[in-house]
């Protein structure tokens, strides 16, 4: 049986708190102490004793335990602003061969759901950003909050991905296991890689939870569950948040002691081996192809949209912001259009998200306002000074 184990890193600029009296007098929308704080708390936390254990397990298991990581261009720059070694270190595990860096959006953005020009734009600037920073060519594609469709996939393709990660969502798959390779009905030459979201959250969500009947999560008893995957399927996809280890499952949980444990015991006594999804998408049959005619994602029960694209508010916010398109490319101002890329992060329309039934307490976690109202007034604040910036620029974008 393989396994690939397969981290997202992202840290979003977050806004300062933008008042309406500050519209046209600044355009200091971003709280720099916070992002530089959190990024620092993080790294402390997470990055840095994570990619140690990782370099530990990568150097005891040689080629039997490969990982992927995707890392948001935003996170990379915050990286190199304010926590350097964070780069580095993530550098010496690309240095051991056993590392696949996948492509996304710059941004962590949801641009593949309203400009294809942008979304090519920023996968570009992510592709060259993994290059610099990681001698690495991407071929494989992880488009933000694992959201795909079969739109989607046609314009991964078109870009010269070969494989795609999203999500394992039952109504896609219906009887189906989501422990195989699969095509796009869309674009048959493009595989698909399916998050075993059970699994996956076990350690994401649960890990910690006393209230949780499997509490506490062993390393023995989680190979055990991964041995229980029949025979006949091919590969466990464990998808998750780095920031699982160390910050959103603090260290005291015993959460590195489970990730050093847990590879050794798979590998060792259950034969398996980890592998990153480009060897995957080579060495592996595909299955059957998946028809995905409207946008899926990792977020939430419904695994839709609606974590970000749910409500009034987040709907306002995101047509808004897709308006200044034209006029801010036709503007060619760095410092406007680097701005607007940051505004697209899907983070900012998650905080306006109000859904506060059964993940709730998930939204919560996430979210640094005392409401969505006070994220969405914030984030419009900031969008309206930047209008006005763009005017000031002898440019007339159309009112909308």
């Amino acid at each position: 049986m393989n396994i690939c184990l397969y981290f997202q890193v992202h840290q979003p600029y977050r806004l300062a708190a933008y008042r309406f009296f500050d519209i046209g007098d600044h355009d200091r929308y971003f709280d720099e102490y916070a992002n530089r704080f959190i990024l620092q708390q993080v790294a402390e936390k997470c990055y840095l004793p994570a990619n140690e254990v990782l370099m530990e397990l990568i150097e005891r298991y040689g080629d039997d335990f490969k990982v992927a990581f995707s890392i948001s261009g935003m996170a990379l720059e915050q990286f190199k602003a304010f926590e350097p070694k964070v780069i580095e270190s993530f550098q010496k595990l690309a240095n051991t061969g056993s590392v696949e860096f996948l492509a996304e959006t710059w941004a962590h953005s949801l641009a593949s759901l309203k400009s294809k020009k942008e979304f090519e734009a920023q996968v570009s600037m992510h592709e060259q950003a993994i290059w610099d920073l990681f001698g690495q060519k991407t071929v494989s594609f992880r488009n933000t909050e694992l959201i795909f469709s079969n739109d989607i996939a046609k314009m991964v393709n078109d870009m010269g991905y070969k494989t795609m990660l999203t999500e394992g969502a039952k109504h896609i798959l219906g009887w189906r296991s989501p422990n195989k390779l699969y095509t796009s009905a869309e674009v048959p030459a493009l595989r698909l890689l399916l998050k075993n979201f059970r699994l996956s959250d076990d350690i994401a969500f649960r890990f910690s939870n006393r209230d949780w009947k499997e509490w506490p999560l062993t390393a023995e008893k989680y190979v055990s569950w991964l041995q229980q995957v029949s025979s006949d399927d091919d590969v466990i996809n464990l998808f998750m948040d780095y920031e699982t280890f160390g910050e959103h499952q603090w260290k005291e949980t015993g959460i590195f002691d489970f990730l050093e444990a847990f590879p050794g015991l798979a590998i060792e006594q259950a034969g398996m081996r980890f592998k990153t999804p480009g060897i995957l998408a080579d060495e592996l049959k595909p299955e059957t192809e998946l028809d995905v005619p409207y946008p899926i994602s990792w977020a939430d029960e419904e695994r839709d949209l609606t974590a970000w694209l749910g409500n009034e508010l987040q709907d306002e916010a995101f047509e808004k912001l897709y308006d200044l398109e034209e006029d801010i490319y036709r503007i060619k101002d760095e410092k406007l259009l680097h701005t607007w890329r940051l505004l697209q992060t899907s983070d900012h329309f998650y905080y306006m998200c109000t859904k506060w039934f059964s993940d709730g307490d998930v939204h919560k976690y996430f979210n640094p306002y005392n409401s969505p109202y006070d994220a969405y007034i914030h984030y419009m604040n900031v969008l309206s000074d930047l209008y006005l910036r763009m005017q000031s620029k002898s440019i007339n974008p159309a009112s909308k």
